[in-house]
């Protein structure tokens, strides 16, 4: 493993249970100069935190009450983001929208995993739009964060086939399944120096095969 020196840093900001930051610690974490460094909350009591501290990664804690307004928590984080050296900036289940301040301090540094086949169903509750629009194929998006709802360029995307007899909690933890293996597969490669966007502004992510 790289030195601490340089190890690629990652920041990642949850909201709830956590289950997409435990694929990144299980796949990633501690590996190939991957380090988790810091895992920040909007939610005090999130089982995020728990599973980082259970790693012995630090944590910190951003309550929407505790901030006037989103964009001065924005700033808070920011500046704790940068104060642990971190490369990139991972949402994982993180439920709060980030400022357009925030998204220009960390431009192609923020990514995100989304339960759709973006550009369809952004937003809230994907899964449950694809089930009232009776879709038999949505899947995982995972991408860069830009200033829109789910509108950042793709890197990575994976189908998962619905079947019509399914629960919403059988389509739901078909598609956890996909993004445990596609969200840590998409920040290696972004460690490993894998993933670009095309030119400023633009929607096209190059992957090298070799990343």
């Amino acid at each position: 493993m790289s030195s601490p020196d340089s190890a690629f840093r990652i920041v990642v900001l949850a909201s709830g249970s956590g289950t997409n930051l435990q694929a990144v610690l299980d796949r990633l974490h501690g590996r190939e100069g991957i380090e988790v460094v810091g895992v920040g909350s909007d939610k005090p009591d999130a089982p995020a935190l728990e599973r980082a501290r259970e790693a012995g990664i630090e944590t910190a804690t951003f309550p929407r009450d505790e901030h006037p307004d989103r964009e001065a928590r924005d700033v808070a984080i920011g500046d704790w983001i940068e104060a642990r050296g971190a490369a990139l900036v991972v949402l994982a289940g993180y439920t709060q929208l980030v400022s357009a301040a925030f998204v220009d301090r960390f431009r192609g540094r923020i990514v995100n995993v989304h339960p759709a086949l973006l550009p369809a169903f952004p937003g809230l509750d994907a899964v449950g739009q694809a089930l009232a629009y009776g879709v038999r194929v949505t899947g995982v998006t995972v991408h860069f964060v830009d200033e829109g709802t789910d509108t950042g360029p793709i890197i990575l995307q994976r189908a998962v086939e619905i079947d019509p007899a399914w629960s919403r909690a059988e389509l739901e933890t078909a598609i956890h399944a996909v993004e445990h293996e596609l969200f840590p597969r998409a920040i290696g490669m972004i460690a490993r120096g894998g993933v670009r966007i095309a030119g400023e502004d633009s929607r096209r992510v190059i992957i090298d095969p070799d990343g």
